[in-house]
């Protein structure tokens, strides 16, 4: 059953009338939970100022010069080093020194003078810490002590959610394709509420980190699988802007969890009222039936007709019968046995060395365009000014992002498109570098410039992709793609840790990636108004009729919107966040 078997049935029933609609909005709407759940770690892992806990109470706090501080707020006034500290009395008379890391225990407690030149003896910080408050009640850090010499491990929260969306995309994805893609959407965004009240409720690290995990892997099968689904309703004329505009609402999960974290500081309450957006998508999503699509792949011809013409009484259209459209036979097999498509492995993304660098330097936007995407979002807390007021605005950029994307990709071309969009992310991150500390403003604004611009190349990547190989390989092509772009969304945080060393060392990092990404990307072919090829000789053909004449086709995205989805399965597909 080929493509042009699926738009017959569209032409009859609508491309994407009434039915379309309302499914397009109940799914989407599960994206923003997805959206949600990945970004959650921006507030719910902050590291607040603290101070080694003293080992009794406290009647004094000295700091230099200053003795009417409180110990609570005595650590935001501490450095990043080791060589400032608190000097603090205890009621019994004994004087500690407390540092972010450790503490000291001076041996002459005759007065409470900051300077101190005698002997004291260091102890670790077995007692634990003291956390400002001030902005976040408690975070995950501070419910288990993830800092000092344990700081590795809140290191490794993000990451890890990110191991566990590209498990889920790959394991969901294969679920997806031998039970079903509606029991699949069920079983993820079941999980997604269970999982993220698992994750709200959690006695120990541990089992915080595993219930995320677990959280991460269903938020992505969701992705997978809620993308494949949608498109599998939806007609070649309108599939190219539907599956742009799922991005849209991932971004709107990013608002949420702005003014989620700016109204609740308090870590699990902020993570179980998250996890509740996912709470109607459940309710709702019984009523929603599986693809006809997959059922007539299983055999299941009967069920796909009803579903069908549910379709054209939603959309008040005429129905059709599948046993004379697709010429099926609906009491056996069908007639004619479907030519076995012959399968490719990964070396045939490098058949020679011109697509082997085609592909490489696909790869690299991937890397790309995920790491810019991250590390934005996840470093919004240290630009200055309102973390909330960040992340909330870097957010919101991204929905125009995408609504340009659409429009701009068909009036001057895809490749144009995206190297503006990846030298603009480049030039955001060299721009954000010379902003004295103290213009934060001038800083936030840059950041939603290079955020706007990573997220019009992240929305542009997978259907120039699908563009850029031929249908034996386009799969692969996009599936490899999607690896590759998981893997940066691992390190992304890494990325952001490394201010740590310099405090634009993120910026330097993406910055780079960026414009070497749009330089070579300079070098791909455009593929606006081009045909579709079926192997790379094909390719290489019209490639070269392209470079002759190239304008015999008009400019259209519907060249590629049916073949894009068709050749791409679960198993290999899924928005690119």
């Amino acid at each position: 059953m080929g493509s042009r078997h699926f738009e017959l049935i569209f032409d009859h029933v609508g491309h994407y009338g009434r039915f379309q609609k309302v499914l397009y909005l109940i799914c989407a709407f599960q994206n923003i939970s997805c959206g949600i759940h990945y970004l959650a770690s921006v507030f719910m892992g902050v590291a607040p100022y603290h101070v080694c806990r003293p080992p009794g109470n406290v009647s004094q706090v000295v700091f230099h010069n200053h003795s009417n501080w409180s110990l609570e707020d005595s650590g935001a006034l501490l450095s990043s080093g080791r060589k400032d500290y608190v000097a603090v009395q205890l009621q019994n008379g004994e004087i500690w020194e407390l540092s972010r890391c450790s503490r000291s225990k001076r041996e002459n407690t005759s007065s409470l003078d900051y300077e101190y030149t005698g002997s004291k003896k260091e102890f670790p910080c077995v007692d634990g810490y003291i956390y400002d408050q001030n902005k976040w009640k408690s975070t995950a850090v501070t419910q288990w002590n993830l800092v000092c010499d344990r700081k590795w491990l809140a290191m490794l929260i993000q990451p890890l959610f990110m191991f566990g969306v590209l498990l889920g995309s790959v394991t969901f994805g294969y679920f997806s394709d031998r039970l079903g893609r509606r029991v699949v959407l069920w079983a993820t965004s079941s999980g997604m509420f269970l999982f993220g009240i698992a994750a709200a409720f959690a006695a120990d690290y541990y089992t915080f980190m595993a219930a995320r995990f677990f959280l991460a892997m269903v938020a992505s099968g969701y992705l997978v699988v809620g993308f494949v689904y949608v498109m599998e309703f939806i007609g070649m004329k309108y599939r190219t802007w539907a599956s742009v505009h799922m991005h849209t609402f991932f971004a709107v999960g990013t608002l949420l969890v702005a003014l989620t974290g700016y109204l609740v500081r308090t870590w699990w309450l902020y993570q179980m009222i998250l996890s509740t957006v996912t709470v109607p998508f459940i309710l709702c999503c019984w009523v929603l039936p599986e693809t006809p699509f997959w059922l007539l792949s299983e055999g299941r011809y009967e069920e796909a007709q009803k579903i069908v013409d549910i379709i054209a009484k939603w959309n008040r259209t005429s129905s059709c019968k599948l046993s004379e459209l697709l010429s099926l036979d609906l009491q056996g097999p069908v007639g004619n046995s479907p030519t076995e498509v012959q399968k490719h492995n990964l070396s045939y993304l490098f058949y020679n060395w011109s697509i082997a660098t085609r592909t490489l330097t696909v790869w690299l936007i991937w890397f790309t365009g995920s790491l810019g995407f991250y590390s934005f979002s996840l470093n919004s807390i240290n630009l200055g000014g309102n973390e909330y007021l960040n992340l909330f605005l870097l957010g919101v950029v991204e929905i125009p992002a995408y609504t340009l994307v659409c429009i701009a990709m068909d009036k001057v071309g895809r490749r144009t498109v995206l190297v503006f969009a990846l030298f603009c992310s480049a030039l955001a991150c060299g721009v954000i570098m010379v902003i004295p500390q103290k213009h934060y403003i001038l800083g936030v604004a840059t950041a939603m410039v290079g955020k706007f611009a990573i997220g019009a190349a992240f929305g542009l990547i997978y259907l120039y992709t699908a563009e850029l190989y031929p249908t034996i390989v386009r799969s692969l092509a996009v599936g490899s793609g999607s690896m590759v772009c998981r893997l940066a969304s691992i390190l992304a945080p890494f990325s952001v840790d490394l201010r740590s060393i310099w405090i634009f060392m993120p910026q330097v990092f993406v910055g780079t990636m960026a414009f070497l990404s749009g330089v070579l990307t300079l070098k791909l072919p455009e593929t606006l108004g081009k045909q579709l090829a079926s192997t790379w000789e094909e390719a290489a053909k019209l490639e070269s009729e392209n470079e002759r004449n190239s304008s015999k086709l008009l400019p259209t995205t519907n060249n590629i919107g049916l073949e894009k989805t068709e050749a791409i399965t679960p198993r290999d597909s899924g928005l690119g966040e």
